[in-house]
């Protein structure tokens, strides 16, 4: 089993609201990733969120079953902080790696996804990334050859030690959306266009 994790517990300081629930033309940047992950069959999935963040966690409840939140009361401290708060909830012995996708990177398609666990399921190596043009982004596959790593990583490196101390494998996919990270409104407004002037939508 692969489960989802989705990491969602970043302050969107420089997108100016949270990005989680920003709208693109078929939802919100939450509901078209896990919309994505269920077209691609993944489960279970799980959205790491900040301690505190009641309104993801109400909306995530109402309009997508299934979908397991869990709170990150240390997401201050980076991104791996988060990765391993995911990992320790959906990690059990069917566990053979997680795919974990970031909630500023909505546009990677449902192909994408299940290019990269077909990739996984045929690799020797303990990390499976996509990539587009020969640029590697997300979402990215860590095994349960990585899990220990991961676990001993340095917070202030992030999980960026453990790709380049293990054998990773890049899977070129035709998808320029796993390289489309969306941190500013300027981001957000070559991707989307109008859509950057409408309110927040519900997933």
């Amino acid at each position: 089993m692969l489960p989802a994790i989705v990491l969602a517990a970043g302050r969107s300081s420089r997108f100016g609201s949270p990005k989680a629930l920003a709208p693109t033309r078929t939802g919100t940047f939450i509901s078209q990733i896990l919309k994505g992950l269920s077209d691609a069959c993944i489960s279970p999935r799980a959205v790491v969120v900040r301690e505190g963040d009641h309104e993801l966690v109400e909306i995530l409840a109402k309009t997508v079953p299934g979908v397991r939140t869990v709170p990150n009361p240390n997401s201050d401290r980076g991104q791996l902080s988060s990765l391993l708060v995911g990992l320790d909830a959906v990690d059990g012995p069917e566990v053979t790696g997680v795919l974990v996708m970031l909630v500023d990177m909505p546009l990677v398609t449902t192909s994408t996804i299940r290019r990269l666990v077909d990739a996984a399921s045929l690799s020797s190596a303990a990390v499976i990334r996509a990539s587009y043009g020969g640029r590697h982004g997300h979402p990215v596959v860590f095994k349960r050859a990585a899990f220990d790593a991961l676990r001993r990583a340095d917070p202030a490196v992030g999980a960026k030690a453990v790709v380049h101390a293990l054998l990773t494998e890049d899977v070129e996919v035709d998808d320029r959306g796993v390289l489309e990270d969306i941190d500013t409104r300027e981001d957000y407004q070559r991707l989307f266009g109008d859509q950057a002037s409408r309110g927040r939508r519900d997933p």
